[in-house]
């Protein structure tokens, strides 16, 4: 599932760094928190990846 805006993307590269042990999780807030704990690496990974280019900053503003 591609991410639908910049904010979203970054959202889930910082719950996918945690779910990879590369961040703590308990300095996740917001989105990435929920991202983190309902999603799978592979999810997160998919939506971390999308191309940010042409995306709005965020979602609500398309």
């Amino acid at each position: 599932m591609p991410a639908k805006s910049k904010a979203q993307q970054q959202a889930a590269g910082a719950a996918l760094s945690a779910k990879r042990g590369e961040k703590k999780a308990s300095s996740l807030k917001g989105a990435s928190k929920s991202m983190y704990k309902s999603m799978s690496g592979k999810e997160l990974k998919d939506m971390a990846s999308t191309k940010t280019k042409g995306k709005p900053k965020h979602a609500s503003d398309s």
